[in-house]
């Protein structure tokens, strides 16, 4: 496997979290949230289904999502959704992070950094609705 695969196969696993994440923030969100839920889950989804697709163009194996994801901490209101939310966006930035440092190809580096910027775009949301001060991080996905 090509380190332009792996990065990308990271990066999908990290989507498929990011999309079953979504589901349980959703259900315990504030009622308020559910129109940035629904446009982040949304978000999470065409990214995946466009890394699974650009997997596929290069000749790689597609694995299927796990069929559930343990969260890293109990959610059960809309604190630990919005925690979770971070936590999510973090990870994901990481690993579209990883993309743009592994990338052998402009356009892949491109995909990465268009992933990378709508990751920091969601956390500083998620921060900010948290209260956290600054809301943006600097250097977004850096482990």
């Amino acid at each position: 496997m090509s380190t332009d695969q792996q990065a990308l196969l990271d990066a999908l696993n990290a989507e498929y979290t990011a999309v079953y994440a979504y589901g349980l923030i959703a259900a315990y969100a504030s009622p308020e949230r559910a129109k940035i839920v629904a446009e982040f889950t949304a978000t999470h989804r065409a990214r995946r289904d466009a890394t699974a697709d650009a997997l596929k163009a290069a000749g790689a194996s597609v694995p299927a999502p796990a069929a559930a994801y343990t969260p890293p901490f109990p959610v059960d209101d809309p604190i630990p959704a919005a925690k979770l939310a971070v936590t999510v966006e973090t990870d994901t930035a990481v690993a579209w992070r990883a993309v743009v440092e592994h990338s052998t190809t402009p356009d892949l580096r491109r995909t990465g950094t268009e992933a990378l910027t709508e990751c920091a775009i969601r956390l500083a949301t998620w921060q900010s609705i948290l209260g956290v001060n600054p809301a943006t991080t600097p250097f977004p996905g850096q482990p």
